[in-house]
C-alpha cells in the first residue's frame, strides 16, 4: 500500500509539472493581458506614452509572447512555487496563497452543504427509480432531473432571483448579509447568512443533482439485473433486504468514482452562481482575475485545483479497496 502510494504521488508530480505548463502557455496566449487591459486606454487617449506602456509589460513580465519569452516566465514562476511563493496578484495586489485562503471558505461552505444535500437526494432517489422502473417514480424523477441538467446556470439563477426574491420577496437578492442593526446578536447574524444562501445552494443543487441520479439509477438496474441478485431472490430474500444489502453495496463500486472531482469542487467554487449572488467566495475572484489576465492568480487557482484533483483520484483508488474487498492495491 505504502509503495503504491508513493508511486502514483511521484507520478503526480510529473502530471502537475505538465498541466502547469499547460495552463501557464494558454494564460500567456490570452488575446489580452493585464496591463493590455489597465492601461491600453490611456496610451490612446494620450494620458500615458507608448514607451511607459512597454516598460510596464516588462515590469509584469508580460513582454516576450514568443515561445522562449513564455517558457522564460514559466520557468521563473516554477522556481518561485519550488520556494513556496506562489506570487503576487496583478489584481489584487496581494499574494496569491493569501487570497485563495482568504475567500476560499464561504465557497467551501456552500460547495459542501450543496454536495451533502445532492448526495442525500440522488442516491435514494436513483435507486428508487430503478426499483420502480418505468413507474411514476422513475418518470418523474428522469423529466425533472433531465430539466435540471439542461438549464444552464445563468439562466435558472435569473429566474429563481426574478421570482423568489423580486416578486415574492422571500429571499435576498445577493450578498451575504443584511443591513441588521448593530446591536443584532450572532445567532441573528447566523440564521441572516443561513437566509442568504438558501437560493444559491438550491440552484447548485438542482443543477447538479440529475446527473448524480441518473448515474446511479443506471448502476442500480445493471446491478439488479445480476445473477447473485435472481439467487438472492430465488432463496426468498425480502426485497429490500435485497437492494440495500446486496445491491447496493456493489452500485456503491462506480460512485467512488466521482470522489476524484468531488474534493477539487468543494474549494473551486461556483463561478456564475457566486457571480449572479454577489457572494465574495474565491470563484468570483477566480473569475474577475482570469477576466483581467491575472496570470499569478490564474495560475496559483488553477494549480491548487489541480493539485486537489490528484489526491482525490488517489482517494478514490484507496476507496475501491474498501467498497470492494476484492480490489487488492499491492502495487
Amino acid at each position: 500500500m505504502v509503495k503504491y502510494i508513493v508511486k502514483r504521488l511521484l507520478l503526480a508530480f510529473v502530471i502537475l509539472i505538465g498541466v502547469s505548463i499547460i495552463i501557464y502557455s494558454l494564460v500567456r496566449m490570452m488575446p489580452v493581458d493585464f496591463v493590455t487591459n489597465q492601461f491600453e486606454s490611456m496610451v490612446l487617449n494620450g494620458q500615458m506614452t507608448r514607451e511607459e506602456f512597454n516598460r510596464l509589460k516588462e515590469i509584469y513580465g508580460l513582454a516576450d509572447t514568443s515561445f522562449g519569452g513564455i517558457m522564460k516566465g514559466y520557468f521563473l514562476w516554477f522556481g518561485n512555487v519550488l520556494k513556496g511563493d506562489l506570487g503576487n496578484s496583478f489584481k489584487y495586489s496581494d499574494k496569491v496563497g493569501t487570497i485563495i485562503t482568504e475567500n476560499m471558505g464561504i465557497s467551501f461552505e456552500i460547495a459542501f452543504v450543496a454536495l451533502i444535500l445532492e448526495f442525500i437526494i440522488a442516491i435514494p432517489l436513483g435507486v428508487k427509480a430503478a426499483t420502480k422502473q418505468y413507474g411514476v417514480v422513475d418518470y418523474t424523477a428522469t423529466v425533472l432531473t433531465m430539466i435540471g441538467t439542461a438549464l444552464p446556470t445563468f439562466f435558472f439563477a435569473a429566474i429563481c432571483i426574478q421570482f423568489f426574491s423580486v416578486q415574492l420577496g422571500w429571499f435576498p437578492v445577493n450578498g451575504l448579509e443584511s443591513n441588521l442593526p448593530i446591536d443584532a446578536t450572532d445567532w441573528t447574524r447566523f440564521w441572516d447568512r443561513i437566509w442568504h444562501l438558501v437560493l444559491p445552494v438550491f440552484i447548485m443543487v438542482f443543477l447538479s443533482v440529475g446527473s448524480l441520479m441518473r448515474y446511479t439509477r443506471t448502476n442500480t438496474l445493471e446491478v439488479l439485473n445480476a445473477d447473485y441478485i435472481r439467487t438472492a431472490r430465488a432463496k426468498g430474500l425480502g426485497e429490500r433486504k435485497v437492494i440495500y444489502k446486496h445491491a447496493f453495496r456493489n452500485t456503491l463500486i462506480p460512485l467512488v468514482t466521482l470522489l476524484a472531482g468531488t474534493l477539487p469542487g468543494l474549494f473551486s467554487g461556483a463561478m456564475i452562481t457566486e457571480q449572479m449572488f454577489a457572494i465574495p467566495g474565491i470563484g468570483l475572484k477566480a473569475y474577475e482575475a482570469l477576466k483581467a489576465g491575472d496570470v499569478p492568480f490564474i495560475m496559483g487557482y488553477n494549480m491548487f485545483l489541480a493539485i486537489l484533483t490528484v489526491i482525490g483520484t488517489l482517494l478514490a483508488d484507496l476507496m475501491y479497496a474498501i467498497v470492494d474487498p476484492r480490489v487488492k492495491i499491492t502495487k
